[in-house]
């Protein structure tokens, strides 16, 4: 007796050498129904490339849920142009840009993808770029499959100054969820920052889950990052600057899935106390005033 397999079906788009307009948001991509995006490539060799704006318009949405700048939407501070180095879920490959991921970006009704060329870019460039999905296509994380409501959404801080010891929050979610990635830029006159602790409080507790011993342990590193840049499925350092007191670096929880019921509060501190409690008044290594951007993309549902 025969079975017969069912298979998602595969769609997808490309542009080719088009211009789009400084100032413009240009779509890319649109599709009706329900499905998952799974591949993003684009490609430009202009000055301000990094600053391009990448929107995903979910379900209907007028505000979008993901709107990255092209760079640090792939782990990568301070338009370092680092390449080539390509991981499972992103990676670089040209000189110039050359950027893709493979985020599962899950819909219900339709997708709608854009780019926004800033105004500061003095010529009209042109763009490249893929994009590919699946019909009917679901999110997995550590071999759980996610609920088919589930939603990926991006929570952003640029630019942000913070004082030592100060714990701030890098997302706060209502419903149950899981963490996919972080990527942070941060930049100070010393680099005893990276001292800082992440701690996830799940449902309005008090005491937190401790996702580091350390900012630079959070993404593997050890020592302030002493053996440099590096690049790995789990996470990568892709900016170092010690002289500037500067990084960049991503780390994605797929392997090591972190899931929570009834919301959470993800949180850093600038710096941290000997042995991470908030109670103790000393800092260790005395940490400095420190500039963070940070994406933390959550699956929630």
């Amino acid at each position: 007796m025969s079975h017969e397999v069912l298979f998602p079906k595969s769609f997808g788009t490309m542009g080719k050498g088009e211009v789009i307009k400084a100032g413009e948001e240009k779509e890319l991509f649109c599709r009706d129904g329900e499905g998952c995006l799974s591949h993003f490539w684009f490609g430009g060799n202009f000055k301000g490339a990094e600053n391009t704006r990448i929107r995903y318009y979910i379900d209907g949405e007028v505000t979008p849920s993901i709107d990255m700048e092209l760079f640090m939407g792939h782990g990568v501070g301070y338009g370092d142009q680092q390449a080539p180095w390509l991981t499972k879920f992103i990676g670089k490959v040209g000189k110039q840009n050359g950027v893709f991921n493979n985020y599962r970006i899950p819909f219900g009704e339709n997708i709608r993808v854009t780019a926004w060329i800033s105004k500061t870019v003095e010529t009209d460039p042109q763009i490249w770029w893929i994009i590919r999905g699946l019909d009917g296509g679901r999110v997995s994380l550590g071999g759980v499959e996610l609920p088919r409501e589930a939603r990926l959404k991006l929570h952003r801080l640029d630019d942000l100054s913070v004082n030592s010891l100060e714990e701030f929050n890098l997302c706060q979610v209502s419903r149950e969820g899981a963490l996919f990635q972080v990527a942070m830029s941060a930049e100070s006159e010393s680099l005893t920052y990276l001292e800082a602790c992440l701690r996830l409080y799940e449902n309005g507790e008090e005491q937190p889950l401790f996702l580091s011993s350390g900012l630079e342990d959070y993404f593997l590193g050890t020592y302030y990052f002493d053996s440099g840049k590096f690049y790995g499925d789990t996470a990568g350092l892709t900016h170092f600057d010690k002289e500037k007191g500067a990084f960049s670096a991503y780390r994605i929880h797929d392997d090591d899935p972190v899931f929570f019921k009834e919301g959470m509060r993800l949180t850093c501190r600038c710096g941290e106390t000997e042995h991470g409690l908030v109670e103790e008044d000393a800092p260790y290594l005395d940490p400095k005033k420190t500039i963070y951007t940070v994406y933390t993309w959550v699956y929630e549902w």
